[in-house]
């Protein structure tokens, strides 16, 4: 059995990692699980799958809810917590599917301990992609995507040699409001921004698909995981989500990756890498589906993206800055603090009053990172 633990594992990606498990369930153990605040889901999730190790957001949390655990599970809670479940179990694969930069430190931990990554936690990468390509490297440890664009790009890569890639495309549905005007964003809610239209995804990673900012996120990721230049990496606006992603090589040749919408498949194919396994996953057909259909991406209707972009290529500190300024304006926005589009105006901000630090070291990183939450909840 192989023995893998969860880090979110209340979340969407996670409860759809415990879907695969609870599909296979004489093929895996699982070790340990990591929740927030879900503690009512946790405890479900724990009685059936006996972790041995459980972690929560607060001691308050925890304190609360120990005596409901069974015997033999210990529990944990914070980033220390987090860290724990990372790197403290038996665990062959650790699932970093927590929200936002609070993943890095496990990552890094579980990295420390040569455990292999599922990657669902992009920001890691985008906050400290040198930091956690360089570790991985040197423990030998594989860094396994799970978004399905990344899965895509992973599996069209599978065989083929770094230097007759030419460029990667990443597939974007375009969120809630793909068709929507600049004028007409104006008066959006939060309750229009949650409704995607392919994805069924939590409240802050839909949000960001509605921005751009989750595909501008995934662009700094893909430079980190696959070691391209920016200039070779491209967005490309398809709203029926069936191609994840595809690869176009130096003798003009294009790898795609397709399927209907369903996180389960790029879950799987990291949990069971190299091999693929049954799924329950819909089956495609071409011939129902049709017609697909693209659109080059609108820097100028999605300027997050232009941002990240930007961010990117610039590197050192920046990144961190746009995905702090952006977690922080999000929060505000699904409290219905600011509006949709001051979103993107408060990004902005918070990157012009930055001093980008080039190559910073993990304590740079969280300085600019607290800094740029601090001045994202003023503005």
């Amino acid at each position: 059995m192989k023995k893998i633990s969860i880090l979110g594992s209340t979340g969407s990606i996670g409860t759809q990692t415990l879907d695969v498990v609870r599909m296979h369930r004489e093929e895996f153990q699982v070790e340990g699980l990591a929740a927030g605040s879900n503690s009512d889901l946790l405890l479900q999730q724990v009685k059936e799958f006996a972790p041995r190790k459980v972690s929560v957001a607060s001691k308050e949390l925890a304190d609360k809810i120990r005596h409901e655990l069974p015997a033999g599970t210990e529990i944990y809670y914070g980033r220390e917590g987090l860290v724990e479940i990372a790197a403290g179990t038996d665990a062959e694969l650790v699932v970093t599917a927590v929200v936002g930069s609070m993943g890095l430190p496990s990552t890094l931990a579980a990295i420390e301990e040569g455990k292999t990554i599922g990657l669902a936690n992009k920001e890691t990468l985008v906050t400290a992609g040198h930091l956690v390509t360089a570790r991985a490297a040197a423990k030998g440890v594989k860094l396994l995507p799970i978004d399905s664009e990344h899965s895509a790009i992973f599996q069209c890569l599978n065989g083929e040699r770094q230097e007759d890639i030419e460029r990667i495309t990443l597939t974007a549905s375009g969120g809630s409001f793909r068709d929507y005007t600049r004028e007409q964003l104006v008066h959006v809610t939060v309750e229009d921004a949650l409704k995607h239209p392919n994805w069924s995804m939590g409240a802050k990673i839909t949000i960001d698909s509605a921005t751009m900012v989750n595909k501008g996120l995934e662009v700094m990721e893909a430079h980190w995981l696959y070691q391209i230049p920016y200039d070779n990496i491209s967005v490309l606006l398809h709203p029926e989500s069936i191609i994840h992603s595809f690869v176009e090589f130096r003798d003009s040749s294009i790898i795609a990756q397709l399927g209907n919408p369903d996180m389960r498949v790029p879950i799987q194919y990291a949990l069971t890498y190299p091999e693929r396994w049954s799924s329950p996953a819909p089956r495609l057909s071409l011939a129902e589906a049709g017609k697909l259909h693209f659109r080059e991406m609108d820097l100028e209707r999605f300027p997050c993206l232009r941002l990240a972009y930007e961010c990117g290529k610039m590197g050192g500190t920046a990144p961190t800055v746009f995905n702090a300024a952006n977690e922080i304006a999000v929060a505000r926005f699904l409290r219905s603090e600011i509006s949709f589009l001051r979103i993107e105006e408060i990004i902005e901000e918070v990157l012009h009053g930055h001093d980008n630090t080039p190559e910073p070291a993990l304590e740079t990183i969280e300085e600019s990172d607290w800094l740029a939450r601090e001045l994202a909840s003023r503005l």
